[in-house]
């Protein structure tokens, strides 16, 4: 009679434990389908501006889905509300980022405007001073090693150039500003080296 009224007892228990787990599963289920909506609303933006929070974020999304389909349901109601936080947090990273993105775009594109009129005319004078230097049988400022190494740079910076030109006729402003940039530096070493400018 005591084994039956035990069994009786853990199997009302047993009952009990399982309609609360089964209360706590909508629950559960919905706060985090509520979740990943958010998350995927702003995935994609993340990926190009935020792409290391999208990370943290997704791993802690994998954490409560595993949570969920463990039946962990206390784990996933207790972990939803920091994830929510988490998912608002990348929004305004994402935002900052997009902002961040606009404003080197600006500065890029203002950049490969002056370089764009420098850069040619500075590729344009080197050539001319290494093609008279290379006509001189005797030269007093500048080297035959110094004039090889002038003619080396120089078809580095044209090969550059040409790169950085179409990095802009393919959308990518930042990349030819800095492509610029470093023919611009190169330029002006190889000037110095041609006794163009003063060092």
């Amino acid at each position: 009679m005591q084994i039956s009224k035990a069994f009786l007892a853990l199997a009302a228990a047993s009952l009990l434990f399982a309609g609360g787990c089964a209360k706590q599963r909508a629950p559960a289920t919905k706060a985090l389908e509520s979740v990943e909506t958010s998350l995927n609303a702003v995935r994609e933006d993340a990926r190009k501006y935020a792409p290391e929070g999208l990370k943290g974020v997704e791993a802690q999304f994998a954490r409560l889905k595993d949570s969920l389909d463990k039946k962990e349901y206390d784990n996933v109601l207790a972990g939803a509300p920091q994830l929510e936080k988490a998912v608002a947090s990348l929004k305004d990273a994402v935002v900052a980022g997009e902002k961040h993105a606009k404003a080197a775009l600006a500065a890029a594109r203002s950049e490969w405007d002056a370089l764009n009129t420098e850069v040619p005319k500075m590729i344009e004078n080197i050539q001319t001073r290494v093609d008279e230097q290379s006509k001189k049988k005797i030269r007093f400022k500048v080297s035959k090693e110094e004039l090889e190494s002038a003619k080396s740079g120089l078809e580095w910076m044209k090969t550059e150039w040409a790169e950085a030109t179409a990095a802009v006729d393919s959308g990518n402003q930042i990349k030819a500003a800095d492509k610029g940039k470093a023919v611009k530096a190169k330029g002006e070493e190889v000037q110095k080296t041609l006794g163009m400018k003063e060092a």
